[in-house]
Protein backbone atom coordinates (compact mmCIF):
# COMPACT_ATOMS: atom_id res chain seq x y z
CA UNK A 1 0.00 0.00 0.00
CA UNK A 2 1.28 2.96 -0.84
CA UNK A 3 1.94 5.71 1.73
CA UNK A 4 -0.78 8.25 0.13
CA UNK A 5 -3.30 5.65 0.50
CA UNK A 6 -2.27 4.95 4.15
CA UNK A 7 -2.56 8.70 4.90
CA UNK A 8 -6.24 8.70 3.39
CA UNK A 9 -7.72 5.52 5.60
CA UNK A 10 -5.90 7.23 8.51
CA UNK A 11 -7.63 10.61 7.98
CA UNK A 12 -10.59 8.73 7.88
CA UNK A 13 -10.39 6.49 10.16
CA UNK A 14 -9.71 9.11 12.84
CA UNK A 15 -12.31 11.70 11.39
CA UNK A 16 -15.06 8.58 11.90
CA UNK A 17 -13.92 8.23 15.11
CA UNK A 18 -14.04 11.44 16.09
CA UNK A 19 -17.49 11.82 15.07
CA UNK A 20 -18.53 8.35 17.47
CA UNK A 21 -16.77 9.99 20.17
CA UNK A 22 -18.59 12.97 20.34
CA UNK A 23 -21.82 11.58 19.53
CA UNK A 24 -21.00 9.57 21.96
CA UNK A 25 -20.32 12.09 24.62
CA UNK A 26 -23.75 14.30 23.54
CA UNK A 27 -25.67 11.21 24.08
CA UNK A 28 -24.82 11.03 27.23
CA UNK A 29 -25.49 14.68 28.11
CA UNK A 30 -29.14 14.10 26.42
CA UNK A 31 -29.68 12.12 28.71
CA UNK A 32 -28.80 13.20 31.85
CA UNK A 33 -31.45 16.83 31.48
CA UNK A 34 -34.90 16.96 30.46
CA UNK A 35 -36.86 17.84 27.88
CA UNK A 36 -37.49 21.28 29.39
CA UNK A 37 -33.87 21.78 30.05
CA UNK A 38 -33.16 20.75 26.04
CA UNK A 39 -34.23 24.50 25.08
CA UNK A 40 -33.36 26.27 27.77
CA UNK A 41 -31.18 29.25 26.76
CA UNK A 42 -28.00 29.81 29.05
CA UNK A 43 -28.08 33.37 28.72
CA UNK A 44 -29.89 36.34 26.28
CA UNK A 45 -27.17 35.31 23.83
CA UNK A 46 -26.51 31.60 24.55
CA UNK A 47 -27.53 29.14 22.59
CA UNK A 48 -29.73 26.26 23.99
CA UNK A 49 -28.50 22.44 23.85
CA UNK A 50 -31.44 21.54 21.62
CA UNK A 51 -30.63 24.60 19.16
CA UNK A 52 -26.76 23.77 19.14
CA UNK A 53 -27.77 19.97 18.04
CA UNK A 54 -29.70 21.18 15.16
CA UNK A 55 -27.04 23.26 14.14
CA UNK A 56 -24.63 20.44 14.04
CA UNK A 57 -27.25 18.42 11.96
CA UNK A 58 -27.27 21.73 10.02
CA UNK A 59 -23.41 22.29 9.57
CA UNK A 60 -22.67 18.22 8.96
CA UNK A 61 -24.85 17.65 6.62
CA UNK A 62 -23.51 20.81 4.37
CA UNK A 63 -20.26 20.48 4.64
CA UNK A 64 -20.12 16.11 4.84
CA UNK A 65 -23.42 14.92 3.46
CA UNK A 66 -23.63 17.80 0.32
CA UNK A 67 -20.21 19.66 -0.06
CA UNK A 68 -18.28 15.92 -0.01
CA UNK A 69 -21.00 13.64 -0.77
CA UNK A 70 -21.83 16.31 -3.82
CA UNK A 71 -25.55 16.00 -2.95
CA UNK A 72 -28.02 18.89 -3.14
CA UNK A 73 -28.65 20.59 0.64
CA UNK A 74 -30.19 24.20 1.00
CA UNK A 75 -29.52 25.10 4.40
CA UNK A 76 -30.97 27.74 6.19
CA UNK A 77 -28.84 28.32 8.92
CA UNK A 78 -30.40 31.59 11.00
CA UNK A 79 -33.32 29.07 11.76
CA UNK A 80 -31.50 26.21 13.53
CA UNK A 81 -30.69 28.92 16.09
CA UNK A 82 -34.53 29.50 16.57
CA UNK A 83 -36.22 27.20 19.91
CA UNK A 84 -38.26 24.55 18.27
CA UNK A 85 -39.99 22.83 21.31
CA UNK A 86 -41.76 20.70 19.35
CA UNK A 87 -38.38 18.65 18.73
CA UNK A 88 -38.25 16.08 21.37
CA UNK A 89 -34.90 14.99 22.97
CA UNK A 90 -35.72 11.25 20.90
CA UNK A 91 -35.98 13.36 17.87
CA UNK A 92 -33.11 15.13 18.20
CA UNK A 93 -31.02 12.19 18.85
CA UNK A 94 -32.14 10.26 15.70
CA UNK A 95 -31.84 13.38 13.53
CA UNK A 96 -27.73 13.80 14.88
CA UNK A 97 -27.67 9.73 14.62
CA UNK A 98 -28.86 9.71 11.28
CA UNK A 99 -26.43 12.52 10.29
CA UNK A 100 -23.44 10.67 11.62
CA UNK A 101 -24.54 7.56 9.83
CA UNK A 102 -24.97 9.19 6.52
CA UNK A 103 -21.57 11.41 7.48
CA UNK A 104 -19.61 8.57 8.20
CA UNK A 105 -20.85 6.35 4.65
CA UNK A 106 -20.00 9.69 2.97
CA UNK A 107 -16.31 9.61 4.52
CA UNK A 108 -16.07 5.90 3.84
CA UNK A 109 -16.19 6.50 0.04
CA UNK A 110 -13.85 9.46 -0.22
CA UNK A 111 -11.31 9.17 -2.84
CA UNK A 112 -7.74 11.31 -2.73
CA UNK A 113 -9.60 13.26 -5.58
CA UNK A 114 -12.53 14.12 -4.27
CA UNK A 115 -9.59 15.18 -0.89
CA UNK A 116 -8.15 17.33 -2.73
CA UNK A 117 -10.94 19.00 -4.63
CA UNK A 118 -11.84 22.36 -3.91
CA UNK A 119 -14.95 23.85 -3.47
CA UNK A 120 -17.22 26.53 -2.33
CA UNK A 121 -18.99 26.32 1.31
CA UNK A 122 -20.89 28.82 2.69
CA UNK A 123 -17.84 31.78 1.83
CA UNK A 124 -15.53 29.56 2.42
CA UNK A 125 -12.94 28.31 -0.68
CA UNK A 126 -11.81 24.61 0.66
CA UNK A 127 -10.41 21.51 -0.40
CA UNK A 128 -12.27 17.85 0.90
CA UNK A 129 -9.92 17.40 3.79
CA UNK A 130 -10.94 21.22 4.88
CA UNK A 131 -14.39 20.30 4.52
CA UNK A 132 -13.63 17.11 6.48
CA UNK A 133 -11.74 18.81 9.48
CA UNK A 134 -14.54 21.51 9.44
CA UNK A 135 -16.99 19.55 10.19
CA UNK A 136 -14.87 16.96 12.78
CA UNK A 137 -13.76 20.55 14.76
CA UNK A 138 -17.00 21.87 14.42
CA UNK A 139 -18.52 18.89 16.05
CA UNK A 140 -15.94 18.71 18.97
CA UNK A 141 -16.38 22.34 19.46
CA UNK A 142 -20.16 22.26 20.24
CA UNK A 143 -19.77 18.65 21.92
CA UNK A 144 -17.66 21.17 24.31
CA UNK A 145 -19.90 23.76 25.02
CA UNK A 146 -22.85 20.99 25.35
CA UNK A 147 -21.28 19.19 27.70
CA UNK A 148 -20.49 22.45 29.86
CA UNK A 149 -24.17 23.39 29.53
CA UNK A 150 -24.70 19.52 30.37
CA UNK A 151 -22.34 20.07 33.77
CA UNK A 152 -23.85 23.50 34.64
CA UNK A 153 -27.35 22.11 34.64
CA UNK A 154 -26.70 19.06 36.13
CA UNK A 155 -23.78 19.68 38.81
CA UNK A 156 -22.67 16.28 38.05
CA UNK A 157 -19.67 15.05 36.33
CA UNK A 158 -20.99 13.66 33.35
CA UNK A 159 -18.88 10.35 33.44
CA UNK A 160 -17.48 10.25 29.65
CA UNK A 161 -14.60 8.08 30.67
CA UNK A 162 -15.98 6.00 33.89
CA UNK A 163 -14.54 3.00 34.19
CA UNK A 164 -11.25 3.86 32.06
CA UNK A 165 -8.14 4.65 33.54
CA UNK A 166 -6.67 7.86 31.48
CA UNK A 167 -3.07 7.88 33.65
Amino acid sequence: MELNEKLIIEIKKNSIYRLEENLRMVLICIDKITEKDLWNKPSKKGVAIGNQIIHIVGNMTQYLISALGEKKFNRERDKEFEIDKRMTKSSLINMLSNTIKESKKTITKLSMENLLKIREVQVYTLSGIGCLIHAVEHFSYHTGQIALLTKNITNNDLGFYDGIDLN
